[in-house]
């Protein structure tokens, strides 16, 4: 059974400290990542999803959205697949 793993931009934004939400190296992350990109990258990885127009509740001026992906392992490992994808690693 799939759990639903919810994903923000800010997670891989590279000009974000930790603290401030993002969740990757900074050798994995990007700048101003896109909501369409992380759909992208999750729809290369064949991965259900959808998106919607929540926001990260320490973000909430932001208004950048979300993607809520089913996923059965642990959201660290499905962060890392999504950032290796947006970074063009593999």
């Amino acid at each position: 059974m799939s759990v639903e793993r919810i994903l923000y931009p800010c997670y891989f934004d590279v000009t974000l400290q930790r603290r401030e939400g993002r969740r990757v190296p900074k050798n994995l992350g990007v700048k101003s990542p896109e909501l369409s990109a992380i759909e992208a990258a999750l729809r290369r990885m064949k991965v259900p999803h959808r998106v919607e127009a929540h926001h990260h509740p320490a973000r909430w001026a932001e208004r950048e959205g979300r993607v809520v992906a089913e996923w059965e392992g642990s959201k660290e490992d499905l962060i890392r697949k999504v950032a290796r994808d947006l970074a063009g690693r593999k």
